[in-house]
């Protein structure tokens, strides 16, 4: 779509694109990190589905998401929601031709959309139900409220909502500085602990791994 993008694989195996724009979301970039701040990444630009079908997600992307297209090279659609630009858009793939999916390393396991509360979210899992679909019950995550369905093309879809939010266990000054586990695991703390990968945190703190104190 006449953009400039740098295509990358992570240690996964996960294909990555960062993507030069010109309507790049206004937000603060991560000023100690290893670019100049005015080259740094100021958020997420867009998912890109790949389908076997892609006319059966198109339907359910334009006739029950709110999603419109945009633009189409190829065998690439770009769709957009709401007020459109980077981070209101998804690009499906038509690729009938390969292999279907399958959960494992190197794949992201659901695409998330956000909603302001959990009245939107209980309209949107009756709107769903009415439209067919295969909707879990509302799922308490502790920071969010979430419901989980598949779009035709076996994509997982998540509606999260925004609150509660990250700070409701700890200040916003110490958010990303501390190891947070679920109830159900916090018992399991310490073999956790052991296995995981130290993470450095930048800025005031840097050096500092959140798994040591």
């Amino acid at each position: 779509f006449n953009e400039q993008v740098l295509s990358f694989v992570d240690p996964h195996g996960l294909s990555l694109e960062l993507v030069a724009h010109h309507d790049a979301q206004p937000h603060s970039p991560w000023k100690q990190g290893p670019v100049p701040e005015e080259y740094a990444i100021r958020g997420f630009f867009h998912v890109t589905l790949a389908e076997t079908y892609q006319e059966r997600t198109a339907k359910m992307l334009v006739d029950v998401l709110g999603f419109r297209l945009l633009q189409q090279e190829g065998n690439r659609f770009r769709y957009e929601v709401g007020d459109g630009g980077p981070g209101a858009r998804l690009d499906v793939l038509s690729q009938p031709d390969q292999p279907r999916g399958r959960i494992a390393v190197g794949t992201v396991h659901h695409v998330a959309w956000r909603t302001p509360d959990d009245e939107h979210q209980l309209a949107w899992r009756q709107y769903l139900l009415s439209q067919g679909s295969d909707v879990t019950p509302v799922m308490d995550r502790n920071y969010f409220h979430s419901i989980y369905f598949n779009e035709p093309g076996g994509v997982l879809f998540e509606i999260a909502t925004n609150p509660p939010g990250f700070s409701i266990d700890e200040p916003v000054e110490e958010l990303g500085t501390h190891l947070k586990l679920p109830p159900t695991l916090e018992a399991h703390r310490s073999q956790i602990e052991k296995v995981l990968l130290p993470i450095h945190v930048p800025e005031e703190n840097a050096g500092k791994s959140v798994l040591e104190g």
